[in-house]
């Protein structure tokens, strides 16, 4: 496997835009898991990432190992807590939600995850995580018990992502939330990628092609789709 994130720096000095896929765990059927691979063989993805806030099951090394069956995709950790890590991955969001105040996943996640991690070969990817107002309570938001930033206040999104990247992140994830009435506001998009250096990543609340190509279009390096594709396999046929 490629240095992961080389690659994507790679791609955002060639401005070639990447695409993740967001699996649960919890809602994929390993019985059927075939049509699911297909399916990605099939998309435009070139990341697959696995996790979310709460994941119940412990299907996540066997969802990995199918997955690596037949898809040479790298599959990446997205990880709510320490128990949803699996040394089966090519790496791991190390995830620190910086929109919030809970230390919990500021550093306390962090730290228990260290011995695990240490017991693995994953590539470690420091993220900034940065949840904002999408019109509903998140699952994020929920199990974090932070609120997310106001969607209107650009200016103090874009400030918390330079301390991000300050401190050392070397991605910025800007989040709707899974299930999001509203994506992530293009203007703020549009912001944050022009005012820092590393890669930024958008997710929540996309739900067809056009919008997209709208993050792409507003500055995104990578988006990541999961409910949309989670309730439509054919995601990516509909809308062509």
């Amino acid at each position: 496997m490629t240095n992961i994130y080389s690659d994507i720096l790679k791609s955002k000095i060639e401005n070639r835009k990447l695409l993740a896929i967001l699996l649960d765990p919890d809602k994929v059927d390993l019985d059927n898991s075939a049509i699911l691979i297909e399916k990605i063989n099939q998309s435009p993805a070139t990341h697959i990432f696995v996790g979310g806030s709460l994941v119940l099951s412990n299907k996540i090394d066997d969802l990995i190992l199918k997955l690596q069956q037949d898809c040479e995709l790298p599959i990446i950790l997205f990880p709510g807590n320490p128990s949803q890590i699996s040394s089966f991955a090519d790496g791991i969001l190390f995830l620190s939600l910086i929109s919030g105040r809970n230390p919990d996943y500021l550093i306390e996640h962090h730290v228990n995850a260290i011995p695990i991690l240490k017991q693995t070969n994953l590539e470690v990817i420091s993220t900034g995580y940065i949840l904002i107002e999408s019109g509903n309570e998140t699952a994020v938001s929920r199990v974090s018990q932070t609120k997310p930033l106001a969607r209107n206040n650009a200016e103090y999104i874009l400030q918390t992502a330079q301390a991000g990247e300050v401190l050392g992140n070397k991605l910025i994830y800007l989040e709707a939330g899974s299930g999001a009435d509203y994506t992530v506001p293009q203007k703020v998009v549009t912001l944050v990628s022009k005012n820092i250096g590393v890669p930024v990543i958008v997710g929540g609340g996309i739900t067809d092609l056009r919008i997209i190509q709208k993050m792409y279009d507003a500055g995104a390096d990578l988006v990541v789709i999961g409910t949309a594709f989670e309730n439509n396999l054919n995601f990516f046929n509909t809308y062509i």
